[in-house]
């Protein structure tokens, strides 16, 4: 359970994230496939390349817009973090709002390290916003493996 696992509680400044989206439910693991697809497109279109305003070249995968909890329907964004609402251009942007998050630092092996702290997020819910949440992946990896990632979870 996620009481077990470590978390840092921040106040969150909030942030937007420009790039593209699909609307997709953790149901009989349609995300799962939903997100994989997402991945390829943004690598093989080079997505973050097409957004000339973003801050740096990590990449964000925020999930917002919930139906209810992590059960229901919600969207995913994966894109780069840019300035303002304005800033997107013409991608689908997404609000971060501010606020309290806990940050998880995922470990072990990448990327199955990242869905093992969401499965034990979801196994304790309690207090999530279900605003908006977001896994941080940090640019400059030496190898796809060894990618530092951060999960972030907006909290009551």
């Amino acid at each position: 359970m996620s009481r077990n696992l470590p978390f840092e509680l921040i106040n969150h400044p909030g942030i937007f994230v420009a790039g593209i989206a699909i609307r997709t439910t953790n149901h009989d693991g349609r995300s799962q496939t939903d997100i994989r697809n997402l991945w390829t497109k943004f690598m093989s279109e080079n997505i973050a390349g097409q957004i000339e305003a973003k801050q740096s070249d990590d990449i964000y995968c925020v999930y917002t817009d919930y139906e209810n909890d992590h059960t229901g329907w919600y969207t995913a964004v994966l894109g780069c973090k840019i300035s303002g609402p304005n800033d997107g251009d013409g991608m689908f942007t997404a609000l971060v709002p501010k606020g309290e998050y806990r940050v998880y630092k995922p470990e072990g092996r990448f990327p199955d390290c990242v869905s093992d702290t969401w499965r034990q997020i979801w196994q304790d819910g309690n207090c999530r916003s279900y605003i908006a949440d977001y896994d941080l992946y940090r640019a400059g990896a030496e190898s796809f493996e060894k990618t530092k990632t951060e999960v972030y979870v907006g909290f009551i």
